[in-house]
C-alpha cells in the first residue's frame, strides 16, 4: 500500500509506527546490554513475525509466549527456542510435549507440586522431556511460590522423581504497573531480582541445577539497576509503550507506536461530543490508566498524523461507538466537532489488549505514509 493519506483505509484499523517501534526496540537493546544478560523478549503484545523479526535481529535469544498458539506459530517461522510464561495445566501438556518432540527448545513453568507430578507421564528422557521453570512470586502480583518457602523444594524434588531437572526460575514483577514513581520501579525491580535469586540460590545448595534465572516487566527492565545472578530479562510491551506505560514516566506519549485510526462519523452538540467508529471492540474495554494521576479514559484523541489534539479523550465506548469530549475538568473551552468523516487516531490504554482486537497492523514510517500490512494471529 502506497499513499500519501488514510483516505482509503477502512476504520477503525490499527496503525504502527515503525520508526516509534524501532527506537522502543533500541532503547531496550542498548539498556539490557549494559548488564550483560540475554534478552529473552515477550511476543505476546505483537504476536506478528515481522515485529518479532525486528526483536531478533536486535540480538533476542529465543522468545517469550503467552499461548502454546504463539508457540506453534513462531515455531513454524524457525524460531525454537521458546518460553511458555503461563503456568503449564494437564490439558495443555500432550500439545507441549508435541511441540517438544518435534525440535521445538520448549520450557515450560508450574508453581505446584501437583503439576510437577504429571510433567513426564511417558518416562521421557534427554531432549525429549520438557524443560521446566519454577516460576517465584516477587511481589504477590499473582501466581508462583514464595522464593523462601518450603513448596519450593517440595516442586523441585517431585520434578526430580519424575526423571525430570529443575532448569531455572522466573519471576514477573507485574506490580510495576501500580508503581507511582521511578524510584518505586527501581525497588520492585531490586525486589523482583533478589527473590529469583534467593530462590535459585537455594535450589542450588539443595542440589538442583537452576541454570535460568529469568525475571521481567517492561517497567523493571527498563530501570533496574542491578541484575546480579539473573541470566535473562522478558519484557513485551516496550515494543509499542502505551499510555500506562506513559503514565508510569517509562516513556513519553511521542514514544507510543500503535494508534487506532478512526473516523468520524457524527456529534452530539449539546453534549460536547463528537462520535467516532471506534468503540470497544476497537479499543477493548481496558481502562488501565483509572488508578494513575492522569486517568485517560479509553484514550488520548490525536490528529490524523498523530500530534494529541488539546484535551481531547476518548470519554465513554459503546461496542462500535467511540465518544471523543474534553478531559473533565479541562479549561480548554468548548471541544471542537470535528468534520463528518475526517480522521483521528487514538492512543490507546494497554497495547496488548487494543492490537488484540485487529487482524493485522497498517505499517507507517511517521506521518501519515503507508508502508505494509503486516498479520497478526488469535487466539490459544
Amino acid at each position: 500500500m502506497n499513499t500519501s493519506d488514510f483516505d482509503a483505509v477502512e476504520t477503525p484499523a490499527l496503525l504502527l509506527d515503525t520508526a516509534r517501534m524501532d527506537r522502543n526496540i533500541e532503547r531496550m537493546r542498548a539498556r539490557i546490554s549494559r548488564h550483560g544478560v540475554c534478552f529473552r523478549p515477550h511476543v505476546k503484545t505483537n504476536k506478528c513475525m515481522e515485529v518479532t523479526q525486528r526483536l531478533l535481529d536486535a540480538g533476542a535469544r529465543g522468545i517469550t509466549v503467552s499461548t502454546l498458539r504463539e508457540a506453534e506459530y513462531f515455531s513454524a517461522q524457525g524460531i525454537h527456542d521458546i518460553l511458555y510464561a503461563v503456568c503449564l495445566s494437564p490439558n495443555k501438556l500432550a500439545h507441549a510435549l508435541r511441540l517438544r518432540q518435534s525440535g521445538v527448545k520448549l520450557s515450560v513453568i508450574i508453581d505446584n507440586v501437583e503439576m510437577a507430578r504429571q510433567l513426564n507421564p511417558q518416562g521421557l528422557t534427554g531432549d525429549a522431556r520438557l524443560e521446566v521453570l519454577i516460576e517465584i512470586d516477587s511481589d504477590g502480583h499473582r501466581s508462583g511460590v514464595q522464593p523462601g518457602s518450603a513448596e519450593l523444594l517440595a516442586i523441585a524434588q517431585a520434578l526430580q522423581s519424575q526423571g525430570l531437572e529443575v532448569a531455572g526460575v522466573m519471576t514477573h514483577a507485574g506490580d510495576s504497573y501500580n508503581c507511582r514513581s521511578l524510584d518505586g520501579i527501581r525497588a520492585l525491580a531490586e525486589q523482583e531480582r533478589a527473590a529469583a535469586v534467593l530462590a535459585a540460590d537455594r535450589l542450588r545448595a539443595a542440589g538442583y541445577g537452576c541454570q535460568v534465572v529469568s525475571v521481567g516487566s517492561t517497567p523493571t527492565a527498563l530501570f533496574a539497576e542491578n541484575l546480579a545472578g539473573v541470566t535473562e530479562v522478558r519484557a513485551g510491551v516496550f515494543v509499542f509503550f502505551d499510555l500506562v506505560m506513559a503514565g508510569l514516566g517509562v516513556c513519553s506519549i511521542d514514544d507510543i507506536a500503535v494508534s487506532v485510526l478512526a473516523t468520524v462519523i457524527g456529534h452530539q452538540q449539546e453534549k460536547g461530543w463528537t462520535l467516532i467508529d471506534a468503540g470497544w471492540m476497537a479499543m477493548s474495554r481496558d481502562r488501565g490508566t483509572s488508578k494513575q494521576a492522569l486517568d485517560q479514559v479509553y484514550g488520548v484523541v490525536c490528529s490524523a498524523d498523530g500530534l494529541p489534539l488539546q484535551d481531547l479523550l476518548m470519554v465513554d465506548a459503546n461496542q462500535e461507538h467511540g465518544i471523543i469530549a474534553r478531559r473533565p475538568g479541562s479549561s480548554a473551552g468548548a471541544p471542537p466537532f470535528l468534520p463528518i468523516g475526517s480522521q483521528v487516531r487514538i492512543l490507546p490504554n494497554h497495547a496488548c489488549a487494543t492490537a488484540a482486537q485487529f487482524p493485522c497492523y497498517q505499517t507507517l514510517d511517521g506521518g501519515q505514509q503507508l508502508l505494509a500490512t503486516w498479520q497478526r494471529f488469535y487466539g490459544w
